[in-house]
């Protein structure tokens, strides 16, 4: 028996973005079945759904899947990118199982890197050019795929990355649900590492306890499993230390598990601001700001491409990457002001509205049914053929 659509992708129980994001998608697309790509740390077990497992270093696993696929009535493949979790040198495993597809791939790029390195070029170049279509989640990452790399913007379809339908509801009446004090609070949510930017809020606890002493900052998520496979739990601690030399370590909670989709709606809810402080300006995606604009938050966040194309238009705070003091002032004039709490998370709500996963479901059910008609068969299976072949003739499955 086989699906109206394939997702390839990481997959719970797997704890990373992309897998949930998958689960997530998958239940409104319609009819489908997943092919997980299985990491060496992976589980043991997975979801009924879950009919097809490539090893993420094994090359000959996604041969294998591939054929699979074809053999069966499934009308489309759809493969989640991003580069760590497909197996090879910059991922590139893809390439061989995509140019092994006769079926139409759809490629949703989870990241496209400003400044990509040849090989990271060269897989993602390759691989839209191998699908019949390419989705990314903002304007700002499909105008980079056009400045940077070259790609035609016909061939690119810009769907909002989805989030929970939340209620827009008053965050004192939900924080005894967790225990949490009937007070000013502030948060961030995700898999936790470097590169989150936890430090700068950290940072600016003084300033906002000084502002309003009730006030606490939530960090909420386990270590991303790949950095305590390596590091344990270095990076918590060293955020800990932090805390306690600078004498907020009693205004800063650390809720160190991977939640539910529910127990998160939860939190959301409960916020007063959400906070994302990411240095990298070139961030084309977070999935966690937006589902803190679905649950109507005012938002303070750092300057970076996603952020400010979602929060412009006065529906957040932005603030320089690099300047602790704009953001502790940026956090202290949204806590000291309830009707700009307000205003801010009415409008991140009222523009998510589109955002919700049963409207993105609906975008990738409209672009599964245009490439999944015969005539675009064949157009999916000569691009995957020029994707085996660069200019040097060498094909990139035996690069």
């Amino acid at each position: 028996m086989s699906a109206d659509s394939v997702f390839v992708a990481t997959y719970p129980p797997r704890r990373c973005g992309i897998a949930t994001f998958t689960l997530d998608l998958a239940g409104v697309a319609g009819d489908h079945e997943i092919a997980v790509l299985h990491p060496p740390d992976g589980p043991d077990v997975y979801p009924l759904e879950v009919r097809h497992k490539i090893r993420r270093d094994v090359r000959g696993d996604y041969l294998r899947v591939a054929r699979a696929l074809n053999d069966s009535d499934t009308r489309v493949v759809s493969v989640q990118h991003e580069y760590g979790i497909w197996g090879g040198d910059d991922g590139q495993y893809v390439l061989d199982f995509v140019a092994a597809l006769s079926k139409p791939v759809v490629a949703t790029l989870h990241t496209v890197p400003h400044d990509p390195s040849p090989g990271q070029r060269r897989v993602l170049t390759r691989l839209i050019d191998a699908s019949a279509a390419s989705v990314v989640m903002s304007e700002s990452a499909a105008a980079l795929l056009s400045r940077v790399y070259g790609v035609d913007p016909a061939g690119i379809d810009v769907v909002p990355h989805g989030v929970p339908n939340l209620p827009l509801v008053e965050p004192d009446s939900i924080k005894p649900r967790l225990g949490l004090e009937t007070a000013p609070m502030l948060l961030s949510f995700g898999l936790i590492g470097p590169g989150k930017g936890y430090e700068s809020v950290i940072e600016a606890m003084p300033s906002v306890i000084a502002a309003d002493p009730t006030a606490y900052y939530v960090i909420l998520g386990a270590t991303h499993p790949e950095l305590l496979r390596r590091e344990g739990e270095a990076y918590r601690n060293k955020l800990k230390r932090l805390a306690e030399a600078l004498g907020v370590a009693d205004r800063v909670l650390f809720v160190n598990r991977f939640v539910s989709r529910a127990e998160l709606g939860t939190w959301l809810t409960a916020a007063d601001i959400f906070v994302t402080p990411y240095p990298n300006p070139d961030q084309i995606v977070s999935g966690t700001l937006a589902y803190a604009m679905s649950a109507g938050k005012a938002i303070v966040s750092t300057r970076y491409s996603y952020a400010v194309e979602m929060l412009e238009a006065g529906r957040g705070r932005l603030v320089a990457p690099d300047s602790g003091r704009a953001l502790a002032d940026s956090l202290t004039e949204v806590l000291l002001n309830r009707n700009l709490r307000k205003r801010l998370g009415r409008r991140a709500y009222e523009f998510s509205r589109t955002m919700v996963w049963r409207e993105v479901g609906a975008r990738y059910r409209r672009i599964f049914e245009r490439v999944g008609a015969p005539a675009d068969r064949t157009f999916a299976r000569a691009s995957a053929d020029r994707a085996l072949v660069g200019a040097d003739g060498v094909g990139a499955g035996r690069v």
